[in-house]
């Protein structure tokens, strides 16, 4: 058996090419591999593995397949990709395994490749952890490519010249010695039927034609024109509507259920009792003709609520315990290096500071939802999801059919932020479904259940404390944070799996950061309470970046150094840190005198450096604090290095958009819960940056 195991490990990782199933077709369509297929009117299809949710996933992944194909940008189209093996997402693990960027030692090279060799074989269909173009930046090149290469090998063939001799060039194959030209749909057919060359040539950085520049998104007419369908906009035949209410205790469940006023209502067709389902809270829901209907006798239902665990706990409490964590803990060290208690003991003068960060809501436009129709066995899915594949399996779980009798259709998502990485909806519209005798029915969640009876951003509190020499040198610095794990709740609510080992999703943002700390660690303390944790968009790093950034700040005034200056001395092996930095500082005006708000009250300039998911952004931000204590932020001018960009316009509309929902999480965001309740409702009490802000 080690034999064996050690024989595996060595071989390369499963393919990445070839559906385990033929592409589905129409018309005159021929697939070239899992990833394009190709019509005789030289449409190029290209399949998205990934769900586009705002962040113009659809857009970047079909320039890179394009680019690689030579395929005319004019004729490309997308289509979603069916659940399969290939396109498992392999990034998103391998870069949760908790090791420092700098780490390029063997340990950290023999455990990705065994992650990736194993998530090949046992992985997820997932859209997270901001990987789409890092996880499908080769395989969708490489098929490009050999669909090109195919399409010349064709050409080649039908005009007996050496392959060599011939060239693709947007969307056509030329001969240039005689001037023959074929257009690819006239080759769709041959090229489909060659055999798959051993090897791609992939072009090089300078030979690229899309990639780099700023096309249009593929779906801005679309949403533009009102077009474009998300998840809530399933209209299959004869759909019925349910609207959900769960005990309001988070975890709670059903005691006593009263349904005769909502059955008396107009439309409406079924009370159902709801368990908890992958980790959602039980309750109750009405399926009705409408959904304003179900709406309407949902609230009418006479229901009396078993509180769960979380029904003894506050927000408030909870926070205060955290920190009383950090008093008798040491907790996990993610990081270390030099003698930190040594640098400690010895400094001249310490600085410590304590920081918070509260639990926080995903709030995604699109309200959760998913439509479901059960009828002869066979299960059909419209559901916006970021996880296709574990939305099959809940949905043949809680239906008690094999997963390949469950059809899952992936439209546009209304936002996501990683709520839509969880499937409790998904089996909550499945057992539903279970009730309406074969109709379709879209299990519709109102906003305040959404905000409710979330999967928060774990509330954290975190201790910073420095080492100072008499000349003011830094010594060393100590971390330690305590807060709820992620990882172990997702395995347990998703898969009935316990976790084992430290998640990185705490700590990461604190100990994977590019200073040079002379001594350092840097820990976190797993502390396991009754509140549903998930992931919220770039997840640990969302507050212990502000931690570690407001920590260097203090480390500056403390000593008199200007902010930059100081990080650029803590930077000097990590040149592109240092070259962000002053990109963004320079950009800004740093170090220039600012005029007054309009109001008349002064205004200042903050400024930040951060590594998360492979890029590195600065930002320097100008603000205002007015006689009311009302922060007003004026401008915010970011530098970001993500390595070669597939389309600025891209970039720059995630960092707009990270920047506005940033502002909105740091000036108004937090859930307060009290006796386990969550009092924030909707956008009034959890309110979102607006333009006029």
């Amino acid at each position: 058996m080690g034999a064996l195991v050690v024989g595996w490990s060595v071989l390369p990782p499963r393919q990445r090419l070839h559906t385990a199933q033929p592409l589905p077709t129409e018309g005159t369509q021929h697939p070239l591999n899992g990833w394009v297929k190709l019509d005789s009117q030289g449409v190029v299809t290209i399949m998205l593995a990934k769900s586009e949710m705002g962040q113009g996933v659809s857009t970047a992944l079909a320039m890179v397949l394009a680019d690689e194909m030579e395929a005319d940008w004019s004729r490309v189209r997308t289509e979603t990709a069916p659940i399969d093996p290939i396109y498992n997402n392999i990034a998103t693990v391998v870069d949760s395994l908790p090791f420092h960027p700098d780490d390029r030692g063997a340990l950290r090279q023999v455990a990705s490749w065994m992650t990736a060799k194993t998530l090949r074989e046992i992985g997820v269909m997932m859209t997270g952890g901001s990987s789409s173009i890092k996880d499908l930046w080769l395989p969708m090149r490489e098929a490009g490519a050999l669909a090109r290469q195919l399409l010349v090998d064709a050409a080649a063939t039908q005009w007996a010249v050496p392959a060599s001799d011939c060239k693709a060039d947007s969307g056509r194959v030329l001969h240039p010695a005689s001037g023959r030209v074929l257009h690819y749909g006239e080759l769709a057919s041959a090229a489909a039927a060659r055999p798959m060359p051993a090897q791609a040539v992939l072009k090089q950085v300078g030979e690229f034609r899309l990639i780099g520049t700023p096309l249009p998104r593929t779906d801005s007419a679309a949403k533009t024109d009102g077009s474009a369908r998300f998840g809530i906009d399933a209209r299959p035949l004869g759909l019925l509507y349910a609207s959900v209410r769960m005990c309001p205790t988070l975890g709670g469940q059903v005691a006593q259920l009263d349904d005769a006023a909502a059955r008396a209502l107009p439309g409406v067709r079924q009370v159902v009792t709801l368990p908890a389902l992958h980790g959602s809270t039980a309750g109750v829901a009405v399926i009705a003709d409408s959904w304003w209907q179900a709406h309407t006798a949902v609230q009418a239902l006479g229901v009396q609520w078993e509180a769960g665990p979380a029904g003894l706990i506050s927000s408030a409490e909870q926070m205060d315990a955290l920190a009383r964590v950090l008093d008798t803990e040491s907790g996990w060290s993610y990081y270390s290096t030099g003698d930190v208690d040594q640098a400690l003991t010895g400094a001249a003068s310490t600085l410590k500071a304590e920081y918070r960060a509260p639990w926080l809501a995903h709030m995604p436009m699109e309200p959760m939802n998913c439509t479901v129709q059960f009828k002869d066995g066979q299960a059909t899915v419209w559901a916006a999801t970021q996880v296709p594949g574990l939305t099959r399996m809940a949905v043949a779980q809680v239906l008690g059919i094999e997963q390949t009798q469950v059809t899952v259709h992936v439209p546009f998502l209304g936002g996501g932020f990683g709520r839509r990485l969880e499937i409790d909806v998904m089996a909550q519209a499945a057992f539903i479904a279970r009730h309406a005798n074969g109709a379709p029915v879209q299990t519709l969640w109102s906003r305040e259940e959404d905000t409710t009876h979330d999967f928060y951003r774990p509330a954290c509190v975190a201790r910073w404390e420095a080492g100072l020499g008499a000349k003011g040198q830094l010594l060393g610095v100590r971390v330690l944070s305590a807060g709820q794990m992620i990882v172990p709740q997702v395995l347990g609510r998703v898969f009935g799996l316990p976790a084992a080992g430290p998640d990185k999703t705490s700590a990461e943002g604190a100990f994977d950061q590019p200073y040079e700390w002379p001594a350092a660690r840097i820990a976190h303390q797993a502390v396991a309470l009754p509140v549903p944790v998930g992931f919220w968009r770039s997840v640990g790093h969302s507050h212990q970046a502000f931690f570690k950034e407001s920590f260097v700040d203090e480390l500056a005034v403390a000593v008199g150094q200007d902010a930059v200056a100081y990080r650029l001395a803590l930077l000097a092996r990590h040149p592109r840190h240092a070259a962000v930095l002053k990109a963004a500082a320079q950009a800004a005006g740093w170090g220039q005198p600012l005029p007054a708000a309009p109001d008349g009250a002064p205004r200042a300039r903050g400024v930040a450096l951060h590594q998360s998911f492979g890029s590195i952004v600065a930002q320097v931000v100008e603000v205002s604090v007015d006689r009311t204590k009302n922060i007003r932020v004026h401008r915010v001018v970011s530098a970001v290095d993500c390595g070669l960009v597939v389309n600025p316009q891209l970039v720059a509309q995630q960092i707009e958009s990270a920047v506005v929902m940033g502002l909105s999480a740091a000036l108004w965001g937090g859930v307060t819960i009290d006796k386990g309740q969550v009092r924030q409702t909707n956008f009034h009490d959890q309110p979102a940056l607006r333009m006029a802000e």
